[in-house]
């Protein structure tokens, strides 16, 4: 049960860019759900979701002989929830651009997403989605003051 977790049901066995595949399965229609519920609904989804995720990939790496597997993506579900609470609406917009800055960050990995990302065990795994969701959540946050919302719901 662990591994079908960590995998989000096979998700993070997908090629090319499984940590992709795992933003995108946990986008539809799951978090598609979440978001038109409202960012309380996307933080508890995500908060469970990374308890969960915490848990299976502490296991997972518990066998593993590596330190971060690319076929793990639960984390990658979480922090792409955590970044959809930064939507002041529903919008397929917003929904892409969640997507696109979450996968920036995560990616990209500036500061504390960087740090965290070199933290070992399930912390390092998780933390590091979990900043990076937050940092694209603040960015749409910022783009919904600053753009009429006609343009980015």
């Amino acid at each position: 049960m662990t591994r079908a977790i960590a995998s989000l049901f096979g998700a993070g066995f997908l090629r090319p860019a499984p940590g992709t595949w795992g933003s995108l399965v946990a986008l539809f229609p799951a978090g598609v759900v979440l978001a038109l519920a409202g960012p309380v609904a996307v933080l508890i989804g995500a908060m469970l979701i990374a308890g969960l995720g915490w848990w299976a990939v502490a296991v997972e790496l518990a066998r593993s002989d590596e330190p971060d597997p690319d076929w793990i993506v639960v984390d990658e579900a979480a922090g792409q929830w955590v970044s959809l609470a930064g939507l002041e609406g529903f919008g397929w917009v917003g929904v892409a651009a969640a997507f696109a800055l979450f996968r920036l960050f995560d990616i990209a990995k500036p500061g504390p997403v960087g740090w965290a990302d070199r933290q070992p065990g399930a912390r390092g795994v998780m933390l590091d989605d979990l900043i990076a969701g937050a940092f694209a959540a603040l960015v749409l946050l910022l783009f919904g003051a600053v753009l009429p919302s006609r343009l980015f719901p």
